[in-house]
């Protein structure tokens, strides 16, 4: 059973960086897809960032040039390093693995989901 952790999740000012991580336990995903997503208050849930397997990411145009998505096979974990946040960045960030199907901007191209990380940016 695939149980994912995210993490670094804060609160923070607009223009500041904060790193969040993802460790996956019951599954390896050296051959898998990932990607972090998020939902702010009274919306719907959108994609961030995901990255295959051969390390080609792909970016929601409101975070290309400040979010980056990265992973360590090695040790199971995937990040997300977003800089110059905005107060629109505020949201529940999850980390999501197992890639079912294409496009993967969408949330039902993962089975399986953290319980998020809470980011907040003030003004």
């Amino acid at each position: 059973q695939v149980h994912l952790v995210e993490s670094g999740g804060g609160l923070v000012q607009a223009g500041d960086s904060l790193r969040l991580s993802c460790a996956a336990s019951g599954h390896t995903f050296s051959n898998d897809a990932a990607g972090w997503f998020r939902q702010g208050p009274g919306k719907e849930r959108e994609f961030v960032a995901g990255i295959f397997w051969n390390g080609v990411t792909h970016y929601a145009d409101s975070v290309k040039g400040r979010f980056v998505i990265s992973r360590d096979n090695d040790n199971n974990t995937v990040y997300l390093q977003m800089n110059s946040l905005k107060t629109e960045d505020k949201a529940v960030y999850y980390c999501t693995v197992k890639l079912i199907e294409r496009p993967i901007a969408t949330p039902r191209a993962f089975v399986s989901w953290g319980k998020g990380t809470q980011v907040s940016v003030s003004s």
